[in-house]
């Protein structure tokens, strides 16, 4: 089990997150800032990002029998999502969202 703390060492008085169950925590990747044909996009015209970085993941549900059930996903694994799932928060100053692992719609392989 993972605890989502950015990509930073721990600082004092930072926040670590432990997703229950089978969630996990992503961080967004950035917004496109520009079009491919070079128009910059102001805030409200960019699209929302379905890419992100997985920062924490929980241990997993558990079958009929209580067994637990393990995420695939781990952490450093970049994701595509679904576009309006999940729960965005800030912490630290850092976006984060907090979705199931059932909305993640494929590990982006490098």
């Amino acid at each position: 089990m993972a605890t989502a703390t950015a990509e930073k060492p721990a600082a004092a008085g930072q926040k670590k997150l432990k997703p229950l169950g089978s969630r996990v925590v992503i961080k967004p990747l950035e917004r496109e800032e520009m079009t491919k044909s070079g128009i910059v996009l102001p805030d409200t015209a960019k699209e929302k990002p379905q890419e992100g970085k997985v920062l924490a993941v929980g241990p997993g549900e558990r079958d009929e029998d209580g067994k637990r059930i393990p995420v695939e996903l781990k952490v450093g694994d970049k994701v595509l999502y679904q576009k309006y799932a999940g729960t965005e928060f800030k912490i630290d100053d850092e976006e984060l969202l907090i979705l199931s692992e059932k909305d993640v719609l494929a590990i982006v392989e490098q």
